[in-house]
């Protein structure tokens, strides 16, 4: 990319985070009746549902001290709002997301009563991130202390064989799904920023290693969203699934921690070529060549996929896409991830975004057209457009003063 283009885009993205998509959540979603935040949003703001799952709670705190901690060169007001907001996420979060056995809660009432639980860990994951972003914000050694006890909770719990309810029967079939090594990776590398030490190196190691070793199938060219014990290829429709989305997102993360290990003194040239390896094929799987943009699900073998949305557009898979596209790019300067990021964005930036009201849409139909106006939801939040925003932001700023890649390995560096 020649310099022109990128400074063009590193003022576009820096300026949809600041001025569009910020606002549009410090606007419409603190909760300053009950603490924490309104996610249900429709395409104005307006509040919709009260209900409050606490994996965008976790997301929205990670989000607001994330900004405070690391955003230079904006006002002094608008950094206070920044962690003013975080405050106001946190203290709701700490008052209400835990169960008395250290399990976070799925989704309570506005002023916090419990309504559900889920066997997965995925809150308890999001819990951790936001806890160790807020206590390098704050200060609060407290909100560190809870996280690192959270990771070890579900760190112990993702380890031990039947401490979580199954979602089929083990022994009809057994399964591994790559949610739980992806997750297990980007939360680790998180907070390991905060509190490094052995567990976080041995489960980031681990977590590697399944999703290498157990997920990536080379001579099918795909990343596999469900295998069995040992990594065996299924022969069902959850056996022949990619998921686009969480392939490009693992790529990324993969990207991250062989950048950490180099910088540790380390080879990790294994990892960058499967991680680049991942992100071809998921973009060439996942690629829609009759209207463009990423299909949700995949089928390898073309069969009919299980999921009805498998053909719909969706934000996130979208916003991990251009940040994993520029990340490979600056790692390598090859032309075919300069092509993908242009091409995504194109597509991002002419169908999701919404100029007249802020944000972006979360969900097109297969034509590109919007399914569902909404701005937030039970399940879309302040998490993945503005975390992409800010990375591509702050990597567009290295690649245009000619720095080396981040340091690190975290997803927020």
């Amino acid at each position: 990319m020649q310099t022109a283009r990128l400074l063009q885009l590193r003022d576009m993205y820096r300026r949809a985070l600041l001025e569009d998509v910020i606002p549009f959540w410090l606007r419409h979603s603190l909760d300053r009746e009950y603490g924490g935040y309104l996610t249900c949003l429709d395409r104005e703001g307006a509040v919709y549902n009260t209900d409050k799952q606490m994996w965008m709670q976790a997301r929205e705190v990670w989000l607001f001290s994330t900004l405070y901690h690391r955003v230079e060169g904006v006002e002094s007001d608008v950094r206070e709002a920044w962690l003013d907001a975080a405050r106001l996420g946190y203290r709701f979060l700490d008052e209400h997301g835990y169960a008395p056995d250290g399990r976070m809660y799925f989704l309570v009432t506005r002023d916090g009563r419990p309504l559900r639980r889920r066997r997965y860990l995925f809150t308890e994951t999001f819990g951790v991130i936001a806890g160790a972003a807020y206590a390098a914000a704050s200060g609060e050694e407290g909100a560190l202390a809870r996280a690192v006890e959270t990771y070890e909770l579900l760190v112990r719990l993702s380890r031990i064989s039947g401490a979580l309810a199954p979602k089929v029967n083990p022994q009809t079939r057994a399964t591994r799904a790559l949610a739980m090594p992806m997750i297990l990776l980007a939360t680790t590398q998180e907070l390991r920023q905060a509190a490094p030490g052995p567990l976080c190196d041995r489960v980031a190691a681990e977590a590697v290693e399944e999703i290498t070793g157990l997920f990536l199938k080379r001579e099918e060219r795909a990343l596999h969203e469900v295998v069995g014990p040992q990594g065996q290829r299924l022969d069902s429709p959850e056996g022949r699934l990619v998921n686009p989305g969480h392939a490009i997102e693992s790529a990324w993360f993969l990207l991250h921690e062989a950048m950490a290990r180099e910088n540790a003194g380390e080879d990790a040239g294994a990892i960058q070529e499967a991680a680049l390896d991942i992100l071809r094929w998921s973009l060439d799987w996942g690629w829609d060549r009759e209207h463009g943009g990423l299909l949700y699900f995949v089928d390898i073998e073309n069969k009919p996929p299980e999921q009805l949305e498998w053909d719909m557009k969706l934000w996130w898979p979208h916003t991990e896409a251009l940040y994993a596209t520029l990340l490979a790019y600056h790692l390598t300067g090859e032309a075919e991830f300069a092509a993908w990021f242009e091409r995504l964005h194109a597509y991002a930036w002419s169908h999701f975004a919404d100029p007249e009201h802020g944000e972006w849409f979360g969900y097109l139909h297969r034509d590109g057209s919007v399914a569902l106006p909404v701005k937030g939801s039970l399940w879309k939040g302040a998490f993945h457009l503005p975390r992409a925003l800010w990375l591509c932001w702050s990597l567009l700023e290295r690649m245009v003063a000619g720095s080396p890649p981040p340091e690190g390995g975290s997803v927020t560096t």
